[in-house]
């Protein structure tokens, strides 16, 4: 994160102020008509209901997709609870899930994916072997993967918008195609099986990353 000079040149880290000073300050924005909502980033439950109770905060933004689902844990339960929308980045599992890189050569060397502890040579292997199911479905229903696992995600409740990043046209429009897709329930069961929580070999970060999050 980025820090700030205080007083007497000491450092602080941002995770150091209390949310509510950080809310506090952009509720104010709010007051004087520069921004209409709040939203939060990355936040861990706690954190929410204590920036809800300086003021409201219309989503929270953090990665949520088939092969990451830690969130349903605590995280998205909170937001539920506070009527907060939940902003479902990486959806896609950064391109894992359209089952195009199923080994470590599908990244080209620079590829910053390679420093993602799931993309590693002794976990790609292993994640590659949960792709069957969503692939089967995709070929049941004569679309990409990609799209079935959007499709999922939108299953889970309308408060859930996922929000797939990518540089091409084609991409947008095969990922806008998601919401004509109909999973079934035993469809949703089903992948939900597939992928369960906890199922993804590696840590969705690299270490010094993790750090950030869920605080």
């Amino acid at each position: 994160m980025q820090a700030l000079v205080l007083e007497k040149k000491k450092v602080l880290s941002l995770r150091e102020f209390p949310i509510e000073e950080t809310v506090g300050a952009m509720s104010r924005l709010v007051e004087q008509g520069k921004v209409r909502y709040l939203a939060l980033s990355e936040a861990g439950a706690d954190t929410i209901r204590r920036a809800s109770k300086v003021h409201a905060i219309a989503a929270l933004e953090t990665e949520y997709s088939l092969w990451s689902r830690d969130v349903e844990k605590e995280i998205l339960p909170a937001c539920r609870e506070l009527g907060m929308g939940f902003m479902a980045y990486a959806p896609l599992g950064r391109g894992f899930l359209t089952a195009t890189m199923k080994t470590l050569d599908a990244l080209l060397p620079k590829d910053r994916r390679r420093d993602h502890p799931r993309f590693e040579a002794s976990n790609i292997g292993t994640n590659a072997a949960l792709l069957k199911p969503l692939e089967d479905i995709a070929a049941a229903k004569s679309c990409t993967p990609a799209q079935v696992a959007l499709a999922w995600l939108l299953s889970r409740g309308e408060d859930i918008i996922p929000i797939p990043g990518t540089k091409r046209r084609a991409y947008v429009e095969e990922n806008c195609g998601a919401v004509e897709i109909t999973l079934s329930a035993q469809e949703v069961e089903s992948l939900s099986e597939a992928f369960p929580q906890d199922v993804t070999a590696g840590a969705r970060y690299p270490e010094k990353q993790l750090k950030a999050l869920g605080i």
